[in-house]
């Protein structure tokens, strides 16, 4: 169930493909080989309203939090982390050359105890994988 939320504010929309960026961070979890393709989910949500630092307008961000379930030791989830947030950071280098941005990553460990979830997608790319 890797889960990740991105939040942005509206004013990098200019400079920033929001489509490009979700698919980048999707490859790059991909890439890692440790998620189940099934589970992949991100999702990018404008933010209309955000004060940041003092209050310039020009000032950026995008915060993305990875919500994950449990069973990975830490340094699976260290190597993984650090290659998703090279690969968008990389992929945000012209905003961050062009203006002043804020760049974050976080990632949330789900208590399976407390966590429901329903998706037939897994078995539809089993299915498909077995036809191909």
């Amino acid at each position: 169930m890797p889960h990740f939320t991105i939040e942005y504010s509206a004013n990098i929309e200019p400079r920033v493909d929001m489509a490009a960026v979700v698919e980048v961070v999707r490859r790059a979890a991909v890439e890692t080989g440790i998620f189940p393709l099934g589970g992949i989910r991100v999702r990018a949500l404008r933010c209309e309203h955000y004060a940041i630092a003092d209050g310039d307008p020009s000032f950026g961000f995008l915060d993305m939090v990875l919500r994950l379930g449990e069973g990975r030791d830490l340094a699976t989830r260290q190597k993984a982390g650090e290659h998703i947030f090279k690969a968008l950071s990389a992929h945000l280098d012209p905003v961050f050359a062009g203006s002043k941005f804020a760049l974050s990553f976080d990632m949330q460990i789900n208590d399976k105890n407390t966590s429901w979830k329903r998706n037939n997608i897994h078995e539809a790319l089993k299915a498909e994988a077995s036809h191909g």
